[in-house]
Protein backbone atom coordinates (compact mmCIF):
# COMPACT_ATOMS: atom_id res chain seq x y z
CA UNK A 1 0.00 0.00 0.00
CA UNK A 2 1.77 3.16 -1.13
CA UNK A 3 0.64 6.75 0.43
CA UNK A 4 1.72 10.01 -0.98
CA UNK A 5 2.47 12.59 1.69
CA UNK A 6 2.08 16.24 1.23
CA UNK A 7 3.31 19.51 2.80
CA UNK A 8 0.84 22.29 1.36
CA UNK A 9 2.46 25.71 0.94
CA UNK A 10 1.53 29.32 -0.23
CA UNK A 11 3.29 28.53 -2.98
CA UNK A 12 5.03 24.87 -2.97
CA UNK A 13 4.21 21.55 -2.01
CA UNK A 14 6.61 19.15 -0.93
CA UNK A 15 6.19 15.70 -2.32
CA UNK A 16 6.75 12.16 -0.52
CA UNK A 17 5.95 9.01 -0.96
CA UNK A 18 5.69 5.17 0.82
CA UNK A 19 7.37 2.56 0.23
CA UNK A 20 5.19 -0.60 -1.05
CA UNK A 21 5.30 -1.58 2.34
CA UNK A 22 3.98 1.57 3.85
CA UNK A 23 6.95 1.54 6.59
CA UNK A 24 9.00 4.39 5.46
CA UNK A 25 8.60 7.54 3.37
CA UNK A 26 11.25 9.29 1.01
CA UNK A 27 10.83 12.45 -0.52
CA UNK A 28 10.03 13.05 -3.87
CA UNK A 29 10.01 16.36 -5.35
CA UNK A 30 8.94 19.77 -4.77
CA UNK A 31 6.00 21.21 -6.56
CA UNK A 32 6.50 24.79 -7.20
CA UNK A 33 3.96 27.82 -8.74
CA UNK A 34 4.32 31.58 -8.85
CA UNK A 35 1.14 32.33 -7.65
CA UNK A 36 -0.70 30.74 -4.51
CA UNK A 37 -3.79 30.18 -6.16
CA UNK A 38 -2.65 29.03 -9.53
CA UNK A 39 -3.04 25.36 -8.96
CA UNK A 40 -3.98 23.65 -11.87
CA UNK A 41 -0.73 22.40 -12.61
CA UNK A 42 -0.26 21.21 -8.71
CA UNK A 43 -3.38 19.19 -8.77
CA UNK A 44 -2.35 17.59 -12.77
CA UNK A 45 1.46 16.99 -10.92
CA UNK A 46 -0.13 14.86 -7.68
CA UNK A 47 -2.96 13.12 -9.84
CA UNK A 48 0.29 11.86 -11.91
CA UNK A 49 2.06 10.90 -8.83
CA UNK A 50 -0.48 9.30 -7.55
CA UNK A 51 -0.91 6.98 -10.98
CA UNK A 52 2.80 6.38 -11.06
CA UNK A 53 3.29 5.29 -7.52
CA UNK A 54 -0.16 3.59 -7.08
CA UNK A 55 -1.03 5.74 -4.33
CA UNK A 56 -3.92 4.47 -2.34
CA UNK A 57 -4.10 7.33 -0.15
CA UNK A 58 -2.59 10.96 0.49
CA UNK A 59 -1.38 12.33 3.42
CA UNK A 60 -1.88 16.06 3.99
CA UNK A 61 -0.25 18.21 6.98
CA UNK A 62 -2.84 20.25 8.28
CA UNK A 63 -0.81 23.27 10.14
CA UNK A 64 -2.33 23.61 13.11
CA UNK A 65 -1.74 26.81 15.55
CA UNK A 66 0.68 25.76 18.52
CA UNK A 67 -2.53 26.07 20.52
CA UNK A 68 -4.36 23.70 18.49
CA UNK A 69 -6.90 25.86 16.81
CA UNK A 70 -6.92 26.55 12.72
CA UNK A 71 -5.60 29.54 11.31
CA UNK A 72 -5.45 30.93 7.47
CA UNK A 73 -2.97 28.53 6.39
CA UNK A 74 -5.01 25.33 7.96
CA UNK A 75 -8.19 26.75 6.47
CA UNK A 76 -6.22 26.29 3.02
CA UNK A 77 -4.43 22.99 3.60
CA UNK A 78 -8.52 21.79 4.13
CA UNK A 79 -9.99 23.87 0.77
CA UNK A 80 -6.69 22.29 -0.85
CA UNK A 81 -7.86 18.73 0.74
CA UNK A 82 -11.44 18.78 -1.12
CA UNK A 83 -9.58 20.09 -4.65
CA UNK A 84 -7.54 16.74 -3.76
CA UNK A 85 -10.26 15.02 -3.08
CA UNK A 86 -11.98 16.05 -6.04
CA UNK A 87 -9.65 15.13 -8.50
CA UNK A 88 -7.54 12.05 -7.22
CA UNK A 89 -11.01 10.05 -6.22
CA UNK A 90 -8.47 8.78 -2.88
CA UNK A 91 -9.02 9.24 1.01
CA UNK A 92 -7.30 12.51 1.84
CA UNK A 93 -5.57 12.24 5.69
CA UNK A 94 -5.14 15.35 7.45
CA UNK A 95 -2.14 14.97 9.44
CA UNK A 96 -1.18 17.20 12.31
CA UNK A 97 2.32 19.15 10.75
CA UNK A 98 3.33 21.23 13.88
CA UNK A 99 7.06 21.91 13.64
CA UNK A 100 7.67 19.53 10.40
CA UNK A 101 9.31 22.49 9.11
CA UNK A 102 11.55 23.87 11.92
CA UNK A 103 12.62 19.92 12.25
CA UNK A 104 13.17 19.57 8.42
CA UNK A 105 15.25 22.79 8.70
CA UNK A 106 17.14 20.99 12.35
CA UNK A 107 18.21 18.13 10.65
CA UNK A 108 19.69 19.93 6.95
CA UNK A 109 21.32 22.22 9.44
CA UNK A 110 22.96 19.08 11.03
CA UNK A 111 23.44 17.93 7.73
CA UNK A 112 26.17 20.27 6.86
CA UNK A 113 23.45 22.27 4.44
CA UNK A 114 24.07 25.65 3.67
CA UNK A 115 21.60 28.14 4.91
CA UNK A 116 21.01 29.17 1.45
CA UNK A 117 20.75 25.75 0.03
CA UNK A 118 17.82 24.75 2.89
CA UNK A 119 14.79 26.42 0.93
CA UNK A 120 15.44 23.77 -1.83
CA UNK A 121 15.30 20.66 0.02
CA UNK A 122 12.79 21.64 3.31
CA UNK A 123 9.56 21.34 1.76
CA UNK A 124 9.98 17.58 1.00
CA UNK A 125 11.89 17.00 3.65
CA UNK A 126 8.72 18.24 5.89
CA UNK A 127 6.53 16.19 3.38
CA UNK A 128 8.76 13.38 4.94
CA UNK A 129 8.21 14.02 8.59
CA UNK A 130 4.48 14.15 7.59
CA UNK A 131 4.48 11.00 5.91
CA UNK A 132 6.51 9.02 8.37
CA UNK A 133 4.27 10.37 11.17
CA UNK A 134 1.01 8.85 9.84
CA UNK A 135 3.10 5.54 9.30
CA UNK A 136 4.74 5.43 12.50
CA UNK A 137 0.96 6.29 14.17
CA UNK A 138 -0.38 3.31 11.25
CA UNK A 139 2.13 0.64 12.58
CA UNK A 140 1.95 1.31 16.22
CA UNK A 141 -2.26 1.25 15.98
CA UNK A 142 -1.70 -2.17 14.08
CA UNK A 143 0.72 -3.82 16.73
CA UNK A 144 -2.37 -3.07 19.84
Amino acid sequence: MRVLGLDYGSKTVGVAVSDPLGLTAQGLEIIRRKEENKLRRTLARIEELCREYEAEAIVLGLPKNMNNTLGERAEKSLEFKEMLVRRTKLPVIMWDERLTTVEANRTLMEAGVRRENRKEYVDALAAVFILQGYLDFLSMKNKV
